[in-house]
């Protein structure tokens, strides 16, 4: 802060001041103008203030940039070296080169880098000019909660037609965990929110989100997003005949691709006659094998399917949260990094496996297969997430959560039951800035709500928000 100028009258006159990049101007009508017998004095003051708003936009924008291209960068070079590790030739309607696979991983690391460094410039930019006009103590309570809101339109420089409806209904989930830890804090709200500190409440969202994504993958995949799709298809270790065969058992139809199903147990060496009066699916699931059987086979190939997941999911993080300290304990950090990446290789690997575990043993305990019992058989899959640390349940469910609401309601608005839904243009740009609007209101007015990791980011992004009486008024109290 710069030294108070001293005016003819002898009293003394205060110039804005910041703390931790955040500037807490005194309100305008607060004092009345003193004249200075040093003109130059306000005029470098002004200056050297809005020199430095501008080089915070700048930097906020930087390292918005820097995280988004690093995190999507990062995810997309993994992707291109697993492309060309593969040994199994692309599937046919993959006709992508691997040129144009580079490509594309570059446009999307650059969009995904302008719409973070994009939407960090916009709400300290936003900050700034409120707090400019209106003045930083008296819009402190929503001068945060607007500016969030106007920045969230900046997902659309990820692609105009590009929906992203899976990121938005995510981010307000975020958005409603930090808002109901806000109520719990609340003497108004502490009882209606105490249900919400349920110690186990994140392992019981799971299994919702579970029941819901996982009859999706077997019986309407056209629910689930194109990535998520791929992802479960992979990781659920079946192929597509196979899950037709046990869709059409549960939904009560004739089978249509027993013969399929037959020719494809052949081109792995096994041989399997398939009944069509079956009443349970397991001979469809795996063949020749008994379920306890098949369970241990499909969990140790799980396994190694999951190990290539999790590695860039610690490594990348591990880069830029803990940068420093990578300089400073490389070997701790980096056993950290694998022992996280073995134990959430085995919560993947166990959530799979058990999701035919269970539905195998209710199909042979009440010896049928319909649409419920799919249902149930899959609710009790999210127990696979009591292997993750307590820390990344919450992160995990919530993903989850938010995956089978989508899913949820596409089912909904297919079997036309939400048809004005469909009408509705963009509307995960209005859900994510609602969602921003509230993140960042309650980084700027109740910090103690993030996690730590979290708020690191955030405070490197964006600065430090100054404490509620940091201003010069409040400090003379």
């Amino acid at each position: 802060m710069l030294p108070s100028a001293a005016s003819t009258d002898g009293s003394r006159r205060h110039f804005p001041e910041k703390i931790n990049g955040f500037h807490n101007d005194e309100d305008a009508s607060s004092e009345k103008p003193v004249p200075s017998a040093a003109p130059s004095i306000p005029r470098v003051t002004v200056d050297a203030v809005s020199q430095e708003k501008l080089r915070r936009v700048v930097v906020a924008s930087a390292k918005g940039f820097s995280i988004g291209a690093g995190l999507k960068g990062g995810l997309a070079l993994f992707a291109i070296l697993a492309r060309f590790t593969r040994k199994k030739p692309p599937r046919r309607e993959v006709v992508k080169t691997d040129g144009e696979a580079i490509v594309t991983a570059l446009k999307e690391t650059l969009r995904y880098g302008l719409f973070l460094g994009t939407f960090a410039g916009t709400f300290v930019s936003m900050d700034e000019l409120i707090g400019a006009l209106g003045g930083h103590r008296r819009t402190a309570r929503w001068r945060a909660l607007l500016a969030g809101a106007v920045a969230g339109p900046s997902m659309l420089l990820t692609g105009l037609e590009t929906q992203h409806t899976s990121l938005a209904i995510y981010i307000l989930m975020r958005a409603a965990v930090l808002a109901s830890r806000c109520g719990i804090k609340s003497k108004r709200f502490g009882r209606i929110c105490k249900p919400l500190t349920w110690k186990h409440g994140d392992i019981f969202l799971m299994c919702l989100s579970s029941s819901q994504i996982l009859s999706a993958y077997i019986l309407k995949q056209d629910s689930l997003p194109a990535s998520y799709k791929s992802f479960l298809n992979k990781h659920g270790g079946k192929d597509a005949v196979i899950l037709q065969g046990v869709k059409d058992i549960a939904s009560g139809k004739p089978f249509t691709n027993l013969d399929a199903i037959e020719k494809y147990y052949k081109t792995i060496g096994v041989d399997v006659k398939l009944n069509s009066n079956m009443k349970v699916p397991c001979s469809i699931v795996h063949g020749n094998q008994s379920c306890s059987g098949h369970i241990f086979s499909f969990l140790l190939q799980a396994y190694k399917r999951a190990l290539p997941v999790y590695l860039p999911v610690y490594l990348i993080p591990a880069l830029i949260v803990h940068r420093k300290g990578l300089l400073k304990r490389p070997y701790m950090i980096l056993a950290k990094g694998l022992i996280g990446t073995a134990r959430s290789s085995l919560f993947l690997s166990v959530y799979c496996a058990s999701a035919w575990m269970w539905t195998c043993f209710l199909f042979r305990i009440f010896k049928r297969c319909n649409i419920p019992m799919v249902a149930m058989g899959t609710f009790p899959t999210g127990l696979a997430l009591a292997i993750e640390k307590k820390s990344r349940r919450i992160e995990i469910s919530l993903y989850c959560f938010a995956r089978a609401i989508e899913s949820f309601f596409t089912c909904i608005a297919d079997a036309g039951y939400l048809p004005q839904s469909r009408k509705i243009k963009r509307a995960d740009v209005i859900v994510f800035s609602l969602s921003t609007a509230i993140i960042m209101h309650c980084y700027a007015q109740e910090r103690d709500v993030f996690r730590s990791k979290y708020l690191n980011v955030l405070d490197w992004v964006f600065g430090v928000p100054p404490p509620p009486c940091e201003t010069p008024r409040c400090k003379d109290r």
